[in-house]
């Protein structure tokens, strides 16, 4: 077939549609299908200046380098926020040994257990880079939605904790001393989670990441509870010894309300929500490939940190087969420019029925 090389047979095409997915291989020649394809001398032109200024490749083989990059990142994120908690929990560990504070040592605990959420993401990320196979047809990129959820039962975890740990404070009431040492490490605390948090949020949306971006929001619950430390300092310092378990009711509260974020998050993720913005994005791509008549369903969901793609297209019923295929790697090609993080998109091509209608078959099956 002109303009492409096909790793697979068309040996059973169909005269109402067609399925084109990412099972071929057709690199740059997507943009240019010669005579009779349908694309106009001005689009050609178009892709072909867009591929000098930007050069790229949609070979599996470079979606797959596309995606072990992505989770690389990932996991230097993991590293890192894991050293500097670490470091975090070690300095908070030496002023709790010297001051003997409870509410320092329920901050070190806290802190201590963010730092291990980097474990089932660790994990994820390595499963992510599995390369799919006859059981898992999509690869593992779901393992990071499963450590999201990990870690929202983390953060509810965590609010309990505080929870508990104000209402005991409430009943049996504690002195704190060494006041100016615990305020140090309290600041410790906030400016380490803070770091980590700005950190993990800022590459897991880059990569997609929505594991990873509820795990930044639970450093930033931990982050308020080490300034829950320094408010309930400060009132001990003015004598009011009930300043430690009111502030950490209020922490409790902003917990739970990032808590909520975090579970809508990975909520929709596990739900295969998408952007609608992304939705519209791709179809006015497809609108704008020439031979596109019309638009039918659009699906999308994210698989890890990238994304797939289902669509239909409407051409002219009087097309050939080949005429018809060069269309949808066409409107394929405009999809993978147009959608951000998009690693794969099968096309089907369908014309307006005239006379029976060609997928009658189907009928019975369609609820």
């Amino acid at each position: 077939m002109e303009g492409n090389r096909h790793t697979h047979a068309h040996d059973r095409h169909h005269d109402h549609g067609h399925q084109h997915g990412h099972g071929h291989r057709h690199g740059h020649a997507a943009a240019d299908h010669g005579p009779g394809s349908g694309t106009s001398g001005r689009t050609r032109l178009r892709h072909r200046i867009a591929h000098l200024v930007r050069p790229h490749s949609h070979e599996a083989a470079d979606r797959v380098d596309t995606a072990m990059e992505t989770s690389r990142e990932g996991m230097r994120t993991l590293w890192i926020s894991l050293v500097v908690l670490g470091l975090t929990t070690v300095v908070q560990g030496v002023i709790v040994a010297w001051s003997g504070s409870v509410a320092l040592l329920g901050d070190t605990i806290h802190n201590a257990a963010d730092a291990l959420t980097a474990v089932p993401l660790g994990i994820a990320f390595l499963l992510g880079r599995r390369a799919a196979n006859t059981r898992y047809t999509y690869g593992y990129g779901r393992a990071e939605d499963l450590a999201g959820v990990v870690i929202v039962v983390t953060i509810a975890a965590s609010a309990a904790l505080a929870a508990y740990a104000a209402v005991d404070r409430l009943i049996h009431p504690r002195d704190v001393t060494h006041l100016w040492a615990v305020s140090g490490a309290a600041l410790v605390g906030f400016l380490g989670n803070e770091w980590v948090a700005r950190y993990r949020i800022r590459t897991g949306r880059r990569i997609g990441s929505a594991a990873l971006v509820a795990d930044g929001l639970h450093a930033r619950t931990d982050g308020f509870t080490s300034l829950a430390v320094l408010l309930s300092a400060g009132g001990a310092a003015l004598g009011w010894r009930a300043a430690d378990p009111v502030v950490g009711l209020l922490i409790t509260l902003a917990i739970l309300a990032v808590l909520k974020d975090a579970a809508r998050e990975v909520y929709r993720r596990l739900m295969d929500s998408v952007d609608p913005g992304l939705v519209a994005a791709a179809r006015t791509a497809l609108r704008s490939v020439d031979g596109v008549r019309a638009t039918g369903q659009v699906r999308m969901r994210w698989i890890g940190h990238a994304l797939r793609a289902e669509a239909e297209i409407v051409v002219d019923p009087h097309l050939t087969v080949v005429q018809a295929h060069r269309i949808a790697v066409a409107a394929e090609h405009a999809l993978i420019h147009a959608v951000p993080r998009l690693t794969a998109a099968t096309v089907h091509t369908d014309h307006t029925p005239v006379g029976a209608d060609p997928h009658a078959a189907l009928a019975h099956h369609t609820v």
